[in-house]
């Protein structure tokens, strides 16, 4: 179970670090999380008794007032952004990064993604976030271009507000290098009509506010006369058409061509070390010998400047157990024992490691970054020009507002969520759905944002600004998945911690406590010092975690990019494992089993009321209902029609059970209809005769009198049954469908579905208490609607909406998010999920492995230096192969799926 305990008196973020660990140490509270910024305590509990614990535990601490239930809206909201960042070069680096940070006052929650390039945090205030940016900025070569507000920044953290003026993209190519970024962002502020320029590195791309259409133009051709820069969206940038070729051109482009430039110093630098290598074993002349040096030090210096460089900077801000200090403390060493060619080739294969981990990581985030191509940047907004006529203007998808009208061409993709106002439309779906397929559209139905027009030339009818749109949503949630960490992660973060400082301490254990054996031997201290120093310098190159600090969050995020291209939206690794680990799937039945497409197939009238009376009066008392079942009696025959004779005068919906409505006719005769379950009429003292059907039986009494009732039919998903045979073939132990219907309709969805269980006729506090029961069996995962069923959702280990991406309360509810109708996804999220927990545990048990393997040879002095490098490297591109693993079998997946 699941408990949000809102708080105040909390008043540090380190005192809410002290309270979250005495919480999580009392019997019966599986998880605890404190939130300073929130003032929220988030707790999962075994008993109501572990729960009590925890309240009185927190009423304990210091000034902690745990606040009463109908309080809960006085607990201050805190401040969550994402800030995109580029400069930080290393997975080490970032758990150093994150470690700082959340030691700011203020920041409750951080967490640091290599991977992206973004840090998510959690502040009390603009003062907090002000400190971690320039936490962040005064980080090695960090710099923060912008947060999840809309804001830029500029290099010293401050805001870059600028002038009035529109806000322009540009999507660029060749930009090779971070400090090319910043020179080309310098140039562009000088600029005249330009303002917040923020030029990014990483993703390629400039921002900033143009006064007007010229100052674009100029940025434009800025850019272009760079270096080898290229903006492949200038014509769009200037209102004047699309660069499709030049962006699918971009599209294709490697990692490894976007890192070429890096490579440059590293064969400039390989080239030299084996000129000194030949020269050293070739010839034994004096003359030679000194130009051997020579080589050596030109390749020492020219790979390893950027390294010696980071080194001194780090060591001048008191950081000191980094990679960069690990090389070249190593690096350094060997050369001082004399071993010059092991201290080039130390530092020439760390930063071919570096390059080979550069353009590994950069395929992997490309292809997941290519999934986030959802967004259109342009839309054609129908307007009428000055001359009466009709014409069409290029807009930002952001400035469409509900009622505009659009043009879509053929291969364009929809900007905002709206309503088809042509005869019809065919949509390419497969970017949101992850199935390759035509949907054909008639006028009136909903156009999802992000999909593409497979067809000719149509109109629409925008419904929802782009900020509520499914492509925003889509984008926001990939944007944030990498916050959510899973156990694992969280592991390997702490490890690193503690790992690298023990090693290195080790290592001048084995340089100065060794030797000592062989003083013990009667032989002098500095018989084997070379032998023992070499292996501490060994100890130093393996003390890097890279292997796992890079790896695990890859196998993660590829993960969670593999199951964005099967129509599943995870909010974050720790519910991709949930998802992996789940042993009991417990689902609601209307709109998740069966269509939720709901039709009257039979009435049963109770004399003096008629069939048609009936469903008049259930039509009119149901009529502003949001029920599914609603929908089914005003389609019934002449229904809609009949029920305009009456007006409601009130209605109520009483959860689980049915509706309350008092109606009034034309004539001035009032009347109290119910509608619902056959108990609920009971409970209000209606005689009622029940019906016995398989169907969904709806009761209706007037004025309590019992007026008959309706059989209401909706059949079972297409992919329902083999979705729940998929999910038990990859381990689920047991399916359970909780549902309020009648016991015939559970039993018989149940039986044609392939269900373990079912339990009917349940309430909203019924289906809580059978979800806490299963929960006991087993990891649960509940698949339901996302709006009606919060208590169960919040109870799950992982919780699962379908269809409901158009939805925020459904997006909020759960924690994976279908975006299509069909079960089948979830079943195939869950294989994805199996195999990245598989990858994980897999690098884990072999980066460890090896580590252990190579200390223990360089004790045993069997190891070199040069070969202690070589492994770590190739421990560390083996095990992000690995991980890249779930990239590209996703991506062949997919192929095969649209082949099919």
């Amino acid at each position: 179970m699941k408990k949000t305990l809102c708080i105040e008196g909390l008043d540090c973020a380190a005192c809410a670090a002290e309270l979250e660990e005495e919480l999580s140490k009392i019997k019966g509270i599986s998880s605890a999380s404190v939130s300073f910024v929130a003032q929220k305590i988030f707790l999962e509990y075994e008993s109501e008794e572990a729960l009590a614990k925890a309240a009185d535990a927190a009423n304990r601490f210091e000034e902690v007032k745990v606040l009463p239930d109908e309080n809960q809206a006085a607990a201050p909201a805190g401040g969550k952004t994402s800030l995109t960042i580029e400069g930080l070069d290393c997975a080490a680096c970032a758990a150093e990064l994150e470690e700082e940070l959340s030691k700011i006052k203020g920041i409750s929650s951080v967490s640091v993604s290599f991977v992206m390039q973004k840090i998510a945090l959690e502040y009390a205030d603009e003062e907090a976030l002000a400190k971690a940016i320039a936490a962040a900025n005064n980080f090695e070569e960090v710099k923060v271009l912008a947060d999840g507000r809309g804001n830029v920044y500029a290099k010293n953290g401050e805001k870059d507000s600028g002038a009035a003026g529109e806000r322009i993209v540009l999507k660029i190519e060749n930009l090779h290098c971070a400090g090319c970024a910043a020179e080309l962002e310098e140039i562009l502020k000088k600029h005249e009509g330009l303002s917040g320029v923020s030029v990014d590195f990483v993703g390629q791309k400039i921002a900033f506010t143009a006064k007007d259409k010229a100052a674009v133009k100029k940025a434009i051709e800025t850019a272009d006369k760079f270096e080898k820069v290229h903006v492949l969206n200038a014509e769009e940038a200037l209102g004047e058409g699309r660069n499709a070729e030049d962006t699918k051109k971009n599209a294709k482009k490697s990692a490894f061509a976007e890192n070429k430039k890096q490579l440059i110093p590293i064969v400039f630098s390989a080239v030299f070390f084996l000129a000194g290598v030949l020269l050293a074993k070739l010839f034994d002349f004096t003359a030679t010998r000194v130009i051997s040096y020579a080589c050596y030090a030109v390749a020492y210096f020219s790979v390893g400047r950027s390294v010696l460089v980071s080194t001194a900077k780090n060591i001048a801000k008191g950081r000191i157990f980094d990679e960069n200090f690990l090389m070249t403390i190593a690096s350094v060493g060997a050369v001082l024992l004399g071993d010059y060619a092991e201290g080039v080739a130390v530092m020439l294969l760390y930063q071919l490691g570096e390059w080979l981990q550069a353009v590994a990581v950069g395929s992997s985030r490309r292809s997941v970054t290519d999934l986030m191509a959802l967004k259109s940047e342009s839309a054609n907004l129908v307007k009428t020009g000055e001359n009466g006529e009709e014409e069409t203007e290029i807009v930002a998808p952001e400035k469409l507002k509900v009622g505009d009208v659009v043009l879509v061409r053929a291969g364009e993709k929809i900007p905002c969520d709206g309503v088809v106002v042509s005869e019809k439309a065919a949509l390419d779906t497969k970017s949101l759905t992850g199935e390759a397929e035509i949907r054909t559209l008639k006028t009136g139905e909903e156009a999802l944002s992000g999909c593409i027009n497979a067809g000719g030339v149509f109109r629409m009818r925008i419904t929802k600004e782009y900020k509520d749109s499914a492509v925003k949503r889509i984008l926001d949630l990939m944007e944030n998945s990498t916050a959510q960490k899973a156990q694992s992660e969280k592991f390997i973060t702490k490890f690193s911690r503690y790992y690298t400082p023990i090693v290195c301490i080790s290592a001048l254990a084995v340089a100065f406590l060794l030797p000592l054996i062989d003083v013990f031997k009667g032989a002098s201290y500095f018989t084997n010092f070379a032998r023992w120093t070499s292996a501490a310098l060994n100890f130093l190159v393996i003390s890097c975690p890279c292997a796992l600090i890079i790896s695990v969050p890859l196998t993660y995020f590829c993960g969670l990019g593999a199951c964005a291209r099967e129509g599943v939206l995870v909010k974050g690794s720790t519910y991709l494992d949930a998802l992996a680990k789940a042993e009991i799937i417990a689902l609601d039945k209307t709109g998740t089993l069966t269509k939720g497409d709901f039709s009257v197939t039979k009435v049963h009238e109770n004399a003096p009321f008629t069939a048609r009376e009936v469903l008049a009066f259930a039509a009119a008392a149901e009529k502003n209902s949001t029920h599914p079942l609603a929908k089914a009696f005003a389609a019934a025959g002449s229904a809609e029609e009949d029920a305009k004779a009456y007006a409601a005068l009130s209605a109520e919906e009483i959860a689980g059970n049915g509706i309350k409505a008092a109606l009034k006719d034309k004539a001035g005769n009032t009347y109290e209809v119910l509608c619902g379950k056959a108990a609920f009429l009971k409970n209000e003292g209606v005689d009622v005769t029940e019906t016995q059907s398989v169907c969904t039986v709806v009761y209706v009494s007037v004025n309590g009198k019992f007026a008959g009732c309706a059989e209401i039919g909706d059949s079972l998903r297409p992919t329902a049954k083999s979705a729940i045979r998929e999910l038990k073939e990859t381990g689920v132990k047991k399916a359970v469908m909780l549902t309020g219907d009648s016991a015939g309709r559970a039993e018989s969805v149940a039986k044609e579905a392939g269900l373990d269980e079912w339990r009917a006729g349940l309430l909203p506090d019924d289906k809580l208490r059978a979800a806490e029961e299963l929960k006991k069996e087993g990891t649960l995962v509940y698949v339901g609607d996302g709006i009606n069923d919060a208590p169960v959702m919040a109870c799950a280990d992982c919780a699962v909406s379908m269809g409901k991406l158009g939805a925020a309360a459904a997006v909020e509810a759960s924690d994976l998010v279908l975006i299509s109708d069909d079960l089948s996804a979830l079943a195939e999220g869950r294989k994805t999920a199996r195999k990245t927990q598989k990858i994980v545990k897999q690098n884990i048990a072999f980066s460890i492995f090896c580590k252990v393997a190579f200390l223990i040879g360089s004790i045993a002095g069997i190891i070199p230096l040069w070969l202690a490098v070589f492994a770590d490297v190739g421990v560390m591109m083996l095990a992000v192969l690995n991980a890249l693993r779930m990239s590209r079998e996703g991506l062949a997946a997919a192929k095969d799926k649209e082949k099919a």
